[in-house]
């Protein structure tokens, strides 16, 4: 194929501005590797430089400033048979500077084009991470007192195995585009021009100046020995394929029928080490047990061990679209960290609705059922209460049954831990029995 550019668009650059030359620079490159046009993708993002995708006869994919590198990163994990080549500006080098360092470390196959020009020259010739610090910018006085960024040591360092730094008006720029193209991992070249819509006009910056701060700085000319590894997208299809990637979740076998035939909202309202995310797993596997449809959202602190600890829950036999638990029909207060942080459910709760709370704690005012239990003196410690409560949620048959709970914590629990916790339905068995919570026959 002669040339990859579109010759319905062609290019559109301020006259002499050097993002022109690099791109027909990559127009040749592409051609010299004998790529087919519907195997290439251009990304870009904002800036002269996201006027690249516009301009090729290829796939092209234009997203948000500095975001251009995810964009990419998706297509080539999807598609990886196709040549992924990114043109960002130095503008979008800063802003998406943390995915700069993930693609370096990454390793994924593709070629970044950084289009610098030392300004954010589209939006008025703003100073960016490379702009000098003597040069004359729209931004005042702020270049003068930060550091330019060094691309290609910045790339060097955050693990990228090919790094290079040219101009646009070199005529080796092409082979080494060539070259970057043909690298099996990720390569990064750092292509300096002028700008001669903005920086031009108070910077009398030329070639030669270019070409002699290029000879100033470190050099980068490809291949860095120090950082070749297997590319990131082999190494992710193995691992995947080997069975070392993240484990499938169990699916849980629907052994029952489902008790209810309607939604059913449950929160559990306790503290931090209380065990109430882990009632709320198992009340949520007994629910699966039946085929029912189950979401389950969590409420802690980020201290983790101290605080409310607040589990919400929605059981249905139908499809559930929206998670939010505004009116519960039943609530399990254990304490007073989760009554407190929750206290606005109370109020809403219908009169068929439940509450079964522990005999020691003060409720807000609310509609519904009532039922104290003085978990203490039946010898129910803490960290028990939450699943005690279910086992007392569950002898009513709503919305689950002793049977179901039986069955999640035996698919749940392993050795010890599932003898301990069926005693402790045994025990709650009592309370049961005093306090008559049996559903009427």
């Amino acid at each position: 194929m002669a040339s990859f550019l579109n010759p319905h668009r062609p290019p559109a650059f301020c006259p002499g501005c050097s993002h022109e030359r690099s791109l027909h620079a990559l127009d040749l490159a592409l051609a010299q590797k004998g790529l087919a046009p519907e195997n290439v993708v251009i990304v870009s993002d904002i800036g002269c430089s996201g006027l690249f995708d516009t301009f090729f006869n290829t796939h092209a994919m234009h997203g948000l400033h500095g975001r251009a590198l995810t964009y990419a990163a998706g297509i080539k994990l999807a598609r990886p048979h196709l040549e992924v080549v990114v043109a960002m500006g130095d503008g979008g080098l800063g802003i998406g500077g943390a995915h700069f360092l993930a693609a370096c470390r990454r390793n994924l196959k593709m070629t970044l084009l950084i289009l610098n020009n030392f300004s954010f020259a589209m939006t008025g010739g703003q100073f960016s991470c490379t702009t000098p610090e003597d040069a004359t910018v729209a931004s005042g006085f702020l270049n003068t007192i930060e550091k330019p960024m060094d691309i290609c040591t910045v790339a060097a360092a955050a693990g990228a195995p090919f790094v290079a730094r040219s101009a646009a008006h070199r005529k080796d720029l092409v082979q080494l585009l060539a070259e970057a193209l043909s690298f099996n991992g990720f390569s990064v070249i750092d292509i300096q021009g002028l700008c001669p819509g903005r920086y031009l006009k108070r910077n009398p910056l030329t070639h030669q100046n270019i070409d002699a701060a290029i000879d100033a700085l470190p050099p980068f000319h490809g291949p860095l020995t120090a950082n070749i590894r297997p590319e990131y997208g082999e190494k992710y299809r193995e691992a995947s394929y080997n069975g070392t990637f993240a484990p499938k979740s169990p699916e849980v076998e629907a052994f029952f029928s489902p008790p209810v035939t309607e939604r059913r909202e449950v929160t559990i309202l306790g503290t931090a080490g209380e065990r109430v995310i882990s009632a709320g797993a198992l009340l949520a596997r007994a629910a699966l047990s039946a085929g029912m449809q189950v979401t389950q959202k969590n409420d802690y602190n980020i201290t983790v061990m101290r605080g409310p600890s607040v589990t919400e829950l929605i059981l249905s036999p139908e499809p559930i679209l929206y998670t939010e638990v505004e009116e519960p029909d039943v609530i399990l207060a254990l304490s007073r960290d989760g009554v407190t942080r929750r206290r606005d459910l109370f109020g809403g709760m219908k009169p068929e609705s439940r509450v079964i709370a522990d005999a020691g704690l003060d409720i807000p005012g609310t509609s519904a059922r009532v039922t104290k239990v003085d978990f203490k003196s039946y010898g129910i410690r803490k960290p028990e209460r939450a699943l005690a409560a279910l086992v007392l949620l569950a002898s009513s048959g709503d919305p689950i049954t002793p049977d179901m709970l039986g069955c999640a914590i035996r698919s749940t629990f392993r050795g010890k831990n599932i003898d301990a916790a069926l005693g402790l339905m045994d025990r709650t068995a009592v309370i049961i029995e005093n306090l008559n919570l049996k559903p009427k026959t």
